[in-house]
């Protein structure tokens, strides 16, 4: 079993990068984590907002493997507390059978042929946050959630 998060474009702010890549390493102490970067649409001056989703959407889908369990990080998805969203990463590991896989899309959000491949959404927030930091807010929750798992002492009630 694996989880990976997938994302548009690189980060662009060193101190967002630092704090990402801390959690990344803590997150691999419990299961194997990655994070993907896909390219962003090109020329998107150009581009509608429809088309730049659709360019991205392409490179998405390209990033996905048939098999993984695709999870989109929407806001109109459900929304947890860290200690549901805790639970609902423990009930995945055990039916999802390789890879779990978290999308952060562009900044119009995702295509419909993403909307169609996703296995579900979550929401991290009901505010709108930039694509950069939900990065950090994700990989500090999914820390977060394994700690939880594990009674570790990181997160208070």
């Amino acid at each position: 079993m694996k989880i990976s998060l997938i994302v548009i474009g690189k980060t662009n702010h060193n101190y967002l990068s630092s704090g990402i890549d801390d959690y990344t390493k803590r997150i691999n102490h419990y299961i194997p984590f990655s994070i993907q970067y896909v390219a962003d649409a090109k020329n998107t001056k150009n581009l509608t907002q429809t088309q730049q989703k659709t360019a991205e959407g392409a490179n998405l889908l390209n990033a996905f493997d048939k098999s993984d369990y695709v999870v989109l990080l929407d806001e109109h998805g459900k929304e947890f507390t860290s200690v549901n969203f805790s639970d609902f990463i423990e009930k995945k590991l055990q039916t999802v059978s390789k890879r779990i896989v978290f999308v952060v899309g562009g900044p119009y959000g995702f295509s419909e042929d993403v909307y169609n491949r996703a296995n579900e959404k979550i929401s991290l927030s009901k505010m709108t946050l930039p694509h950069d930091l939900i990065r950090l807010v994700f990989t500090e929750q999914l820390y977060r959630a394994f700690t939880i798992m594990n009674n570790e002492p990181y997160h208070h009630e």
